[in-house]
């Protein structure tokens, strides 16, 4: 493939200009699987023959011109800050040679208002892929940064995966609730974002499990948080923080209203319901916080079709859109 050629975007408007690049070496993969002793170290040197096969290169994407953002200011309404951020930076490079550069941003606000579904948007916009760690569920210090293959059970780290097994150069790579990640006394889980967070470290990242030099300098990344007080100062600097509000009421009602269209649209059945609720089941709905409301809408679906109708009414609604409604939304 040659610097221009193009990689067509599922549903977009904008194509994005794909170059090719290099993420590792094929000579240092060589030269570690040559070490490697017989019947030794499977795990390692199936993943070295995987580098091989697949080969370095990988698609390096942006927008072709700046994207049409405003059915995502709608969708994301209480976000318009982040994208307002996310525009500039796109209309930077928009008619340059210049690679897509994305700043790290950490987006802080309570559970549930769309944060990562945010990340997941934002990767679609650029025609990217994604890479998720959720650190609330961390297990092991290494999850980042792979694990060293001397370990029972080691394997590589999300960074070394998602460029490695993934297509792109650059994706979107989400670091969701970084706040919970704590340190243990002989680790710290965050330790390795130290230096993919600088441009000029990210460019040769080892994976501990791996150890061969990765360029992880294109991945755009995006963590997210409840709170940023247990967050290190030295990651806080490398990145640009938003807090983000939770939806208001009006904005509350045009993500339910847009929730309950899409899943009327996604299924068969839907055909079978109003096109749209009315104004007192919006209203409720809108006490919900965004992650809450699909959950809530299919709650809905299923008892009005039980019930033997087309209308969703107040009573099909979970008892969650009562006892949350000072929740979901701010005044």
């Amino acid at each position: 493939m040659s610097a221009n050629d193009l990689v067509p975007v599922r549903g977009g408007h904008h194509i994005p200009i794909a170059h090719m690049r290099a993420v590792y070496r094929l000579t240092d993969v060589e030269r570690r699987l040559d070490k490697l002793p017989q019947k030794e170290h499977e795990n390692l040197r199936s993943t070295y023959e995987r580098m091989l096969e697949r080969g370095p290169e990988r698609f390096q994407v942006k927008p072709s011109g700046l994207p049409a953002m405003d059915a995502l200011y709608d969708e994301l309404p209480n976000f318009s800050e982040v994208l307002d951020d996310v525009k500039r930076q796109l209309a930077l490079c928009e008619d340059s040679r210049d690679a897509l550069e994305i700043t790290p941003m950490l987006l802080l606000g309570s559970p549930g208002i769309g944060k990562t579904h945010f990340a997941r948007r934002l990767s679609q916009l650029l025609g990217t892929g994604m890479g998720f760690v959720a650190m609330s569920s961390l297990t092991a210090g290494w999850v980042l940064s792979g694990a060293s293959s001397q370990w029972k059970g080691a394997r590589p780290g999300k960074v070394f995966e998602t460029l490695v097994d993934g297509q792109y150069a650059n994706p979107v790579m989400v670091v969701d609730e970084i706040d919970k990640a704590g340190a243990e006394a002989t680790y710290d889980p965050l330790g390795a974002l130290y230096s993919l967070l600088e441009h000029d470290t990210a460019q040769a990242f080892t994976d501990e499990f791996a150890e061969v030099p990765i360029d992880a300098s294109q991945l755009i990344w995006v963590a997210t948080a409840n709170d940023e007080r247990a967050i290190p100062d030295p990651i806080l600097n490398r990145m640009n923080v938003y807090t983000v509000p939770a939806p208001d009421r009006d904005a509350a009602r045009r993500i339910a209203l847009r929730l309950y269209q899409a899943i009327r649209g996604e299924h068969d059945w839907g055909s079978r319901f109003d096109p749209e609720p009315g104004e007192a089941v919006l209203e409720r709905m809108s006490g919900l916080a965004p992650r809450e409301m699909r959950r809530a809408w299919m709650t809905a679906f299923g008892n009005a079709k039980l019930d033997q109708r087309g209308r969703i009414e107040e009573k099909d609604l979970p008892d969650t859109g009562v006892k949350k409604q000072a929740i979901g939304f701010v005044q």
